[in-house]
């Protein structure tokens, strides 16, 4: 019969005989995994650093450094609405990829540390393999939409401030994500937009926009000379304010638009900074028809 100080004597022989077998293997282990988590830490913050500063308006609303290869199709005549623009696309662009290197750097780093412990990850990336189908498939509208979205960043197609025809919605774009847009249309409704339903976009915020005016004319009118005082009048408008500073050419009277069974339309029509062209069409209609029938020309 053995005494408890044999017991503890046998014990202690095995953890040391376990100590000197296996010890060496644990703590170089464990070095390398606290190495590998270290590294992972260290890695990750660095790209974010990198990622914020690229994403990083410079002074005076200058273009991150991420947007420069990239198109902009951002109007000037957005004015302070650019630099909120341009700030609210990196921002998105940057939370992306700071996800993306996150995922990365720790899925990489988990499976090293599966290798030093010895592990055969061999099951693991069949099961990841595995799960991301499945994911894949229970998810598809979410991946729809994470996709448009970010192509539509990417392609700066519209930004905040724009006006916009998506099809379901038409109004003013007050946010953009990558998984939604949301618009505010003239009666003040909020829509949200789904991106992967997104087929088509209208945007009458990029370049330059026409604003187009029809004025009435009774059958029987000197065409003619309705369109000289139409010029004339055009002309003068044009080189006053508030309308010189949001139209880029001189108006255009295009002539005769159509012929309806109440009359005759004629076509004005003038380029103006992107959104401007409803506010230029109300102030010509508004200035041009009284024109026109202190000419003498009505409607009817």
């Amino acid at each position: 019969m053995t005494s408890p100080v044999d017991d503890i004597s046998d014990k202690t022989a095995q953890a040391v005989g376990f100590f000197e077998r296996y010890g060496p293997d644990i703590i170089a282990g464990s070095i390398k995994i606290v190495l590998i988590l270290i590294a992972a830490f260290v890695i990750r913050a660095m790209l974010r650093k990198v990622i914020d500063r690229i994403t990083t308006p410079g002074k005076e609303g200058k273009k991150p450094g991420l947007l420069k290869p990239l198109r902009e199709r951002a109007p000037q005549a957005l004015g302070n609405l650019i630099s909120e623009r341009r700030e609210q696309r990196a921002r998105t662009i940057g939370s992306v990829l700071k996800s993306i290197v996150t995922i990365m750097i720790f899925g990489i780093a988990f499976l090293e540390i599966l290798i030093v412990v010895k592990l055969d990850i061999t099951p693991v990336l069949t099961s990841a393999g595995i799960l991301g189908v499945a994911i894949g498939f229970g998810a598809q509208n979410l991946v729809k939409d994470f996709l448009a979205g970010m192509f539509m960043l990417l392609e700066d197609q519209y930004g905040v401030g724009d006006v916009v025809d998506l099809g379901p919605a038409t109004g003013t774009v007050e946010a953009v994500a990558l998984r939604t847009t949301t618009i505010r249309d003239t009666g003040g409704t909020v829509w949200y937009v789904r991106n992967g339903e997104i087929l088509r976009v209208g945007n009458s915020s990029q370049g330059f926009a026409v604003a187009v005016v029809d004025l009435p004319l009774s059958y029987g009118a000197n065409l003619a000379e309705a369109t000289q005082v139409l010029e004339r009048k055009a002309s003068e408008v044009a080189d006053k304010d508030p309308l010189k500073a949001d139209l880029t050419a001189k108006p255009e009277v295009l002539g005769v638009e159509k012929f309806t069974p109440e009359g005759i339309t004629l076509r004005v029509t003038v380029k103006t900074r992107p959104g401007r062209q409803w506010a230029v069409q109300r102030n010509l209609r508004a200035q041009l028809m009284p024109a026109l029938e202190e000419a003498g020309f009505t409607a009817k």
